[in-house]
């Protein structure tokens, strides 16, 4: 029998951990991947340093912010650039336009975002993390809920499930089964990043700084719309990081991989094909993050909405994670308000 038990070893659960370590509470952590981070995903290897999950922190950001600090972590700002390669219609040549002044800084975790799991993870102390653990159900006890997975039975007086609302009502059956005011959100709750397509080529020189270039792409034909030089803090390592256009999850790596180069061989020259090493992640297909929709959703639909403020079971279950907050729902700074909300409810 456990105090807590927490679906979810991304960055909604791991800082609901953190921020009840000191609680005396007898806490675990069931996660179905055979790693933690959820959608944190840091990618390092000798030619670079690449985010294929969230990246960017925005200065609004401060309950992530404040979290970095005590943790003792630090960021860098994104570099845009004075310029950007803008690409606005197929038939008319791309151009060199000049971004806006003053505006709002982005910024990185220096190392990667996955420093932030990795910290997070050393703080926790006798936390018990159990990876690889898929839950089937959770059913009502008297005074606990059960919880049935693929390892077995774990109990708990108090469940937090940080899951993508979505996924966690179409994977998880509840004993018995929640209202239905919360089923009819959670069936249409969108899950951020699921549709995204990542990916990210590494170079041993950053081309793009040359004059009359930039590192900074946006295109409405694509298929890549959105692509920004992504090298490290030190500036040792040098890559191009952006997003693909969802619709070409279905097609091979080496498609995939050649209609990024063709496109950018447009703005750089054949220099493109000379890259030391090509990273792609298709949330879509990770299927402990994202479930098909029966219907299409928009991006942030029912994101923050009022119904994830309930807690169930007698106040024994709480959907907890990102698209649950009720402000920046979608972002890190999300899943750490959400994190933040359900421990003083639980505290």
């Amino acid at each position: 029998m456990k105090d807590v038990l927490i679906i979810g070893a991304g960055l909604s659960g791991l800082s609901l951990a953190y921020f009840l370590k000191d609680k005396g509470l007898n806490i675990n952590i069931l996660e179905s991947r055979d790693r933690s981070g959820g959608r944190i995903l840091t990618v390092a290897n000798e030619h670079a340093i690449v985010e294929m999950g969230a990246t960017w922190i925005s200065p609004q950001h401060t309950q992530l912010l404040a979290l970095m600090k005590e943790l003792e972590l630090s960021v860098f700002e994104q570099e845009l650039g004075k310029t950007a390669i803008y690409e606005p219609i197929s038939t008319n040549p791309h151009q060199l336009v000049t971004l806006p002044l003053h505006q709002e800084p982005s910024y990185r975790i220096k190392g990667g975002s996955s420093l932030l799991i990795k910290s997070l993870e050393r703080h926790l102390g006798a936390t018990e993390t159990h990876l690889s653990c898929i839950v089937d159900s959770i059913q009502e006890g008297e005074n606990h809920l059960i919880v049935n997975t693929n390892q077995g039975i774990f109990k708990a007086k108090q469940v937090v499930s940080t899951l993508p609302p979505f996924l966690f009502q179409n994977t998880i059956q509840t004993i018995p089964p929640l209202p239905d005011e919360i089923t009819e959100i959670t069936n249409k709750t969108h899950t951020w990043m699921g549709e995204s397509i990542k990916i990210s080529l590494s170079y041993d020189q950053p081309f793009w700084k040359e004059n009359n270039l930039s590192g900074t792409i946006f295109s409405n034909p694509g298929p890549i719309p959105e692509m920004y030089d992504h090298s490290n803090f030190e500036q040792n390592k040098f890559a191009l990081k952006g997003f693909l256009n969802g619709a070409y999850f279905s097609i091979s790596k080496e498609d995939r991989l050649e209609l990024i180069l063709t496109q950018l061989e447009k703005y750089y020259g054949t220099t493109v094909r000379n890259y030391l090493d090509y990273q792609e992640l298709i949330w879509q297909n990770e299927t402990f993050t994202y479930a098909p929709y029966e219907d299409h959703l928009f991006p942030h639909q029912n994101n923050g909405h009022m119904v994830f403020r309930n807690s169930f079971f007698n106040q024994r279950l709480f959907i907890a994670g990102t698209e649950t907050a009720n402000a920046f729902p979608g972002y890190m700074e999300g899943a750490i308000r959400s994190a933040k909300e359900i421990a003083a409810k639980i505290r």
